[in-house]
């Protein structure tokens, strides 16, 4: 009924549209908002991310006799893991056994890596976290998906010590690295080198520094009709990650940004709840393979997927 294959880059105004339809599709017909607001070609960011960053890691699947695209994924290869990204089938396929076909191959992939594989998914999709899991997929973490309506004229960050956040630059990517795997066990520095470079114009990275000491946390941040989030990021504590957030939602006056943060952060929730924030959803974290326990606080993010 169908065949998978290498995405190529003609695909990609398909592979937007049926991002488009197919996550709103799931979200309206649950009896929530839609995702995406603009135009199906917006979700063309998830296609030149994934390209920019490891060119030929999407696979579509294509029904043989059609030939439409009704199912795609990408996958990110980095230093540590093998991370899934935004797996989509259409509506008109959902059962067909596109999704379990496609994560099988990604499967395969990452273990010819001998990496394990990771991502990050929707508590509320009990279909996509039944399929995970029978993969062989254990979640390891809880996210409470939040967000804040920061007005026109900024935020009040009286009582957060933004004094100690800088705009980060090529030279801390190696610190970046080496504090995001003490955390978490991960290290993707392939990845600050596009965020802080830039040429799209659409991220924002910032690094928490204590004078005289070294980074002890750092945040991401994109702004794009398809996709106002902050993260990836990590930090040391609670209040690192409450000054790195408050310092990049300021950054996005009259939007709402969305993050993840880390359930069993009580404290940090709470600092969030007193700048705004609202919850909007809940994802976990979850990997097929070996992990570390997670020391300190990790703020992933969809695009590019993080685990």
């Amino acid at each position: 009924m169908f065949k998978l294959r290498q995405m190529r880059k003609e695909d990609w105004p398909e592979v937007a549209n049926l991002i488009y339809l197919s996550t709103n599709f799931w979200y309206q017909t649950h009896g929530r908002d839609r995702i995406f607001r603009g135009l199906p070609e917006d979700a063309l960011l998830f296609c030149q991310v994934y390209h920019d960053l490891e060119p030929g890691c999407g696979i579509v699947a294509e029904h043989e006799r059609s030939g439409m695209i009704i199912g795609s994924c990408f996958y990110h290869p980095r230093e540590t893991h093998v991370s899934l990204g935004i797996l989509n089938v259409h509506p008109n396929h959902f059962g067909d056994g596109v999704a379990g076909a496609i994560v099988d191959a990604i499967i395969r992939f990452s273990e010819e890596q001998d990496l394990p594989l990771r991502l990050v998914s929707s508590a509320l999709n009990l279909d996509s976290f039944s399929l995970y899991s029978r993969k062989g997929f254990t979640p390891y973490a809880v996210y409470q998906d939040m967000y804040v309506q920061v007005p026109k004229q900024g935020l009040d960050t009286e009582g957060f010590p933004l004094e100690n956040v800088r705009e980060a630059d090529l030279e801390d990517v190696s610190a970046m690295g080496a504090l995001e795997f003490e955390i978490s066990g991960i290290s993707r520095e392939r990845d600050y080198c596009y965020f802080i470079e830039n040429d799209t114009g659409i991220w924002s990275v910032s690094v928490y520094e204590e004078p005289g000491g070294g980074i002890e946390g750092f945040l991401v941040s994109v702004n794009h009709p398809a996709s106002n989030m902050l993260g990836p990021g990590v930090a040391l504590n609670a209040d690192v990650a409450a000054t790195l957030i408050a310092h990049q939602l300021d950054q996005h006056r009259g939007r709402s940004p969305v993050f993840l943060v880390p359930a069993t952060e009580t404290a940090l929730v709470q600092k969030l709840y007193g700048l705004g924030a609202k919850n909007c959803e809940l994802h976990f974290g979850q990997v097929r393979g070996e992990s570390q326990p997670i020391n300190g606080v990790v703020m992933p993010t969809f695009m590019p997927e993080t685990g």
